[in-house]
């Protein structure tokens, strides 16, 4: 017995661990870490069809007025001097309209008739709403957190913008709408045209925010085509706004005019994409007992002066008689004083007699 234990082992146990790894390295390939990982083969692009339609159909419209891209900040009874860019160039794309683009509008091609259009527009609108329900609407679309709203900015009640109220419209029964800048100078101006261009009803008007109701029986299924805009267009060239002498002025007075302006203080500072929904109603009280007002506009921009100075002149009216760094000087015209001559003339002949 114990020369058996005491013979020596022929073949001692190996390592199992060794063993092992021997056993991986010697049978398959050793794949070391961070081996590059071989990405798929990239499906191959299908081949263009050979027979594009390049002749699309144009989309017709039923809206009885004319496409522009902004309808309250654009006068049509102005008239260009030029463009900017050919009148081909439709912004609604090559063919995609059967409206003819003349660089400022798409007209409608057939005879509108007002009372038809008037008709169909009291039908979708239905019974006028309940005091009750007009509170309902506007409780559930005035706060600011409602997910219903657009912003209109400085191009006003666009076209694009008609689409966006529609589709709201889809599933909702009115739309707040948010009004910055140079449009709310003439918030009457902005009311018009969002109920005449989308059908709709003004609910709701406080300052800047309005609320636009879609009518008892407005049926989404049934809204009107509305094509849209793919681009921007350039706006056209217009007249001069400012002329060097000012009418009823001699150029030294007008110089002098323009001189009292810029050293005089400023009436008003306007800011950037602001509410300007008191700026009329404060030029118009200033021309009361001024000749010559200042509107400081820094930061406002130089496009966004001359669009302001525009409203002003038809709103307060008055005169613009210069726009330099970013201030926007008004004459008050010499409407005062013909005016005046003329109380006067009707007081003397009433003395006389």
């Amino acid at each position: 017995m114990q020369k058996l234990l005491s013979r020596p082992l022929s073949n001692p146990p190996k390592h199992s661990f060794s063993y092992f790894f021997s056993y991986s390295v010697s049978k398959t390939t050793y794949d070391p870490p961070f081996s590059p990982i071989s990405k798929p083969p990239k499906p191959k692009p299908k081949p263009p069809d050979p027979t594009p339609n390049r002749n699309p159909t144009p989309m017709k419209s039923s809206l009885p007025f004319d496409f522009r891209h902004s309808y309250s900040e654009a006068d049509p009874t102005l008239e260009p001097i030029g463009f900017r860019e050919p009148k081909r160039f439709s912004p609604f794309g090559p063919g995609r309209l059967d409206r003819e683009w003349t660089g400022t509008s798409a007209p409608v091609r057939d005879e509108v008739d007002s009372c038809l259009v008037e008709e169909e527009r009291i039908q979708v609108l239905g019974d006028p709403l309940t005091e009750e329900e007009i509170e309902e609407l506007v409780e559930k679309y005035r706060h600011s957190d409602c997910a219903r709203q657009i912003n209109l900015g400085k191009n006003g009640v666009t076209h694009n913008m008609l689409d966006d109220i529609h589709n709201h419209w889809k599933r909702a029964e009115a739309v707040r709408i948010k009004c910055l800048g140079v449009p709310t100078l003439d918030m009457d101006n902005v009311c018009f045209h969002l109920e005449e261009k989308s059908g709709g009803k003004i609910i709701y008007r406080h300052i800047n925010i309005l609320i636009l109701y879609r009518g008892r029986n407005y049926d989404p299924q049934n809204r009107p085509v509305i094509p849209l805009m793919l681009w921007k267009p350039y706006a056209p060239i217009y007249p001069k706004l400012v002329k060097n002498v000012a009418d009823g002025l001699t150029f030294e007075e007008t110089k002098e005019m323009r001189n009292r302006g810029l050293h005089s203080p400023a009436l008003m500072k306007l800011t950037r994409n602001g509410v300007y929904v008191n700026v009329v109603a404060r030029v118009r009280e200033a021309f009361e007992t001024e000749e010559v007002i200042r509107l400081d506009c820094t930061h406002v921009g130089t496009s966004d002066c001359k669009r302001i100075g525009v409203k002003l002149r038809d709103l307060a009216p008055c005169v613009p008689i210069l726009f330099k760094d970013e201030q926007i000087i008004l004459w008050r015209g010499k409407r005062d004083q013909e005016r005046n001559s003329d109380i006067s003339d009707a007081n003397e002949k009433s003395s006389g007699t």
